[in-house]
């Protein structure tokens, strides 16, 4: 093979090298600082240079890949989180960054934090996130993308849905994703009344166990769907969370009480308060999963 001085090239086998002679592989990616904030925007939101093809090299090893990215706003990271064991999201963490990453990779703290934003696949999918408007035709999963059209396929709305062939309908990452070294289990979620006064409360709760091995925090998360309003809704919208601490095996029932106001917002008159209605709500480890009950709000 004829020898490059590229210093991509160079760079990159020099890490080879070195993750065939490791344990584990410990991979810091993402952007430097400059690159975030104030008028400092990107049409493109992949990884910089030759960073995707250092993330493949090294897996290519066969070593266990630890992803590590520092960036200061949500990358399209699909491919490098396939490639990658393991994968660590610090955002840009500030001077204390590198020992809170360290204390977490070798397990000394348990992580529980949650993502702020929503994940896209593909940059082409922004702006996305979780609290988006009802559409006239939403997505369902039985969508067809690009891969499964068929060769020579004649012209066909393929479903007239709101979704994207070539990265369908979901994130990557949806508002409020966060791993654990332990595991969660939710269940037996009760509304004290699922029919509410404008002037009253809504009472949830729900049995929270830790079911794994090693003590955690949870982050319980709670989102309300107001399901028809004078202006379009949200299709949930995350109204209370709560930080639990859990010892491994252990068991505690959360609750929420959550005042009707907290559902208003502004009407088609201008008038701010609640609308009389169907409701729905999740209340779960991140806004796209979670166990749902429905109530009522009465005039």
């Amino acid at each position: 093979m004829a020898y490059s001085r590229d210093k991509n090239v160079i760079g990159i086998a020099k890490a080879v090298n070195a993750a065939r002679r490791a344990d584990v592989v410990v991979c810091f990616v993402g952007e430097e600082s400059i690159l975030s904030g104030e008028a400092h925007s990107l049409a493109n939101l992949d990884l910089q240079g030759a960073q995707s093809q250092l993330i493949k090299s090294l897996a290519a090893t066969g070593k266990p890949v630890v992803t590590v990215v520092m960036a200061g706003r949500q990358l399209t990271i699909s491919d490098e989180v396939d490639a990658s064991d393991a994968v660590l999201y610090s955002f840009h963490p500030g001077t204390m960054g590198g020992p809170a990453i360290a204390d977490i990779l070798f397990g000394k703290v348990n992580p529980s934090g949650k993502t702020p934003v929503t994940f896209p696949r593909m940059t082409g999918q922004a702006p996305i996130y979780y609290a988006h408007n009802n559409t006239g035709r939403p997505a369902n999963p039985t969508e067809m993308l690009i891969d499964e059209i068929p060769v020579e396929a004649g012209q066909t709305s393929v479903g007239c849905r709101s979704f994207y062939l070539d990265a369908g309908n979901s994130p990557l990452f949806p508002f409020g994703y966060g791993l654990s070294y332990t595991n969660f289990e939710y269940s037996d979620l009760k509304l004290a009344s699922d029919k509410l006064t404008v002037d009253g409360e809504v009472n949830v709760s729900v049995n929270l166990k830790n079911t794994g091995k090693y003590d955690g925090t949870e982050v319980v998360q709670l989102y309300v769907q107001d399901k028809v309003g004078s202006v379009t809704r949200p299709v949930k919208e995350l109204k209370a969370f709560q930080r639990v601490e859990l010892k491994a095996g252990e068991s505690k029932t959360v609750t929420f009480t959550i005042p009707v106001s907290d559902l208003s917002f502004w009407r088609y008159d201008m008038t701010y308060g609640v609308e009389p209605g169907d409701f729905k709500l999740w209340v779960g480890t991140n806004s796209a999963e979670g166990l749902s009950a429905e109530f009522s709000v009465l005039n």
